[in-house]
Parts: C-alpha cells; sequence; structure tokens
C-alpha cells in the first residue's frame, strides 16, 4: 500500500487494531494521519455534542457495501476510549435482518416477480424496519437490550449485546436511504456519518471478499450482479444528506467531502 504521497507506506503510518465483528476476529488498519486530522476531531465533535444532552446520543454510521463501516465504527469507538471521553459503543444494523426462516418463506414482489427474501438477503427488504425503529426510539432514553449478527450461523443473535453508553454508534448499509419509510430512521440520530466510494472499486472488495469466503470468482461475480451491485447502487444514489461525507479511496485513505 502506498501513502498519500506516492511512497510506499511502512507500518509506522499505519494505526491497527484487532476488531471482532459479525462473529469473525479481524484486523482494522488505517493511515496514523486519517486518524488524527479526520477522525480524532470527529470523535471531538461527538464528546460536544453528548454534553449538550441528557439523553444517549445516537449516531448513524451509513455506507454501501464494502465500504468498511463495521470496522470503521469500532475503530472509532477505541479512538474513543483512548481519548478519554464518553463511551461510544458500536452497534450494528444487521441484527434487524428478518430470521433466516422467515427469508427462506416470504416473498415480495419486485419488478412484477415474486422474489423469495433469501435471494435479496441485505435489501432494505430484508429487514425488520418497524423494530428497528422502535429499537432506536427506546434506546435513546434507557439501556436496552440489542440483536446482532452473526457470519458463522448466517442469522440473527436476539438480545446479543446491552446498548448502554451515552454515545451509542449505530452502522448499517440503509440508515440515511432515502426512501418510504426509511426516511423515517434520520431524525432519530443526533448526527450522521456517511462513507462514499467509487463502485468499481467496492465491486472488487466484495467479490474478493466473497473469494475468500470460499465462493468461486464465477460465484461471486454472479452474486454481485444478482444482489450486491445493485444495493451498491442503491445505497450510493438514494442517500439522505449527512452531518459528515467522508470519502474513501482505493488506496485506503478518507478525505472529508463538503
Amino acid at each position: 500500500m502506498r501513502g498519500a504521497s506516492g511512497k510506499k507506506a511502512d507500518m509506522l503510518d499505519f494505526v491497527e487494531i484487532d476488531v471482532s465483528a459479525n462473529g469473525f476476529d479481524m484486523k482494522a488498519r488505517y493511515f496514523k494521519e486519517d486518524a488524527d486530522e479526520i477522525f480524532l476531531p470527529l470523535i471531538k465533535t461527538l464528546f460536544e455534542l453528548k454534553q449538550t444532552k441528557s439523553d444517549k446520543l445516537i449516531v448513524f454510521l451509513a455506507a454501501p457495501p464494502g465500504a468498511g463501516k463495521t470496522t470503521l465504527s469500532l475503530f472509532l469507538s477505541h479512538l474513543g476510549r483512548q481519548a478519554g471521553g464518553e463511551t461510544i459503543q458500536s452497534v450494528g444494523m444487521d441484527g434487524f435482518h428478518y430470521p433466516q426462516k422467515y427469508l427462506d418463506s416470504h416473498f415480495i414482489n419486485k419488478n412484477g416477480k415474486n422474489v423469495l427474501l433469501r435471494d435479496i438477503k441485505g435489501s432494505p427488504e430484508s429487514f425488520d424496519l418497524c423494530e428497528l425503529t422502535d429499537a432506536i426510539k427506546r434506546m435513546q432514553t434507557r439501556d436496552i437490550l440489542w440483536p446482532a449478527y452473526d457470519r458463522n450461523l448466517h442469522d440473527v443473535v436476539p438480545d446479543a449485546v446491552q446498548a448502554k453508553s451515552g454515545i451509542v454508534l449505530i452502522e448499517g448499509n440503509w440508515l440515511l436511504l432515502d426512501e418510504d419509510g426509511w426516511r423515517g430512521l434520520q431524525p432519530l440520530c443526533g448526527y450522521s456519518i456517511f462513507i462514499s466510494a467509487e463502485e468499481p472499486m467496492l465491486k472488487n472488495r466484495l467479490i474478493q471478499r466473497k473469494i475468500r469466503g470460499g465462493t468461486s470468482p464465477q460465484e461471486a461475480n454472479l452474486y454481485y450482479e444478482r444482489s450486491d451491485g445493485p444495493n451498491v447502487w442503491r445505497a450510493l444514489n438514494n442517500r439522505l444528506p449527512s452531518d459528515c461525507l467522508l470519502h474513501l479511496s482505493e488506496s485506503g485513505k478518507y478525505s472529508v467531502k463538503k
């Protein structure tokens, strides 16, 4: 990997931590320059906003598939602990997928055809929006149990964690979706972040992730065309404005867009 100057980056240019997400352990690596100049000031903003609120500060981190929103949310939580302010707790909206049994037995009409929800898992239609909305409303004023999604089980785990911190960062693809029903989520957050990226980069990331998981290159490409690709387009093009707009480059560098 090369740094912003074009020179080959060494380990001193990065901040790396171990994270656990959706049942998998992994490493999250970010440019130290981004941590110092983008993420720490962002955390300071969240700390300052929390001081103006008696209830929890709910933060949305939305992004298309493949943009690394889950690992970034955990990295922000890590930096928050280092900064010594209010604890930032990271939770995901993926726990509000309908259970696998439901996805295997329910259809929706899409473009005049009945489509099994299992075949479009990850799309907005595969989530229980009512349950997600209700949970966020309840979480604003009290501690609640929050579900998670386990990629080993390929299913939701109810009541997996307790959302109890003063700042709760919720990450997900569709939190800022500009479509009927989903628009009602935005007023429930006190601050919103969106990660944008170029579609070709996201395509490569998602296909390579499938291949690393054991899928053949041909099947990985077909899955992208059928599922991930439409979701990437939808998340990038049907979104509400955010308080903070980040852009992720192919090198892994972030920038703040106005």
